[in-house]
């Protein structure tokens, strides 16, 4: 469980990190439009970079979400289900949780692969767009480690959910 300690210590920083950056950047923005006059043109990137990173912060952040019980569930109808009956449902629900979201994460792969080959690139970063499906990707990953991760007992997020 040392690796899954340092994997959440690492999603949390980046995304403390990806949100404070954005939060700094955009106030940046502000501030050179209203004092900036034609100067403001030279940062209209940060807008674009904003954006980027919020697609970033958002798929980074499901695995971490998932674990906590933050994701939408119609708890009413599990916790009323026979303790059995219950166990069952629960695994079920982690096992395809965890085949749409490795599914997902290799659709989005193939995405990646597509754009990278059509060479678009971002209108004022430069970047190529294909970059930007890695969000994806890698979130659906973290997403499907922790279906998997409760799938076989090693973390309890239904426990988590009710705290």
């Amino acid at each position: 469980m040392h690796a899954l300690t340092l994997l959440r210590t690492v999603e949390r920083t980046v995304l403390i990190a990806l949100f404070l950056i954005m939060v700094f950047l955009y106030t940046g923005s502000v501030v050179t439009r209203e004092i900036g006059g034609t100067f403001a043109s030279r940062f209209a990137w940060i807008e674009e970079a904003v954006r980027i990173m919020n697609l970033f912060l958002v798929f980074l952040a499901l695995g971490l979400a998932l674990e906590r019980g933050k994701h939408v569930g119609i708890t009413n109808m599990r916790d009323r289900l026979p303790e059995p009956v219950r166990k069952t449902v629960l695994k079920l629900i982690d096992l395809v949780g965890l085949c749409v979201s490795l599914y997902v994460a290799w659709l989005a792969l193939d995405l990646v692969q597509f754009v990278l080959k059509s060479g678009q690139k971002s209108p004022t970063l430069g970047v190529p767009m294909g970059v930007i499906y890695l969000a994806p990707v890698a979130g659906f990953l973290l997403l499907g480690l922790r279906y998997g991760l409760s799938l076989l007992g090693l973390i309890d997020r239904y426990q988590e959910a009710a705290e």
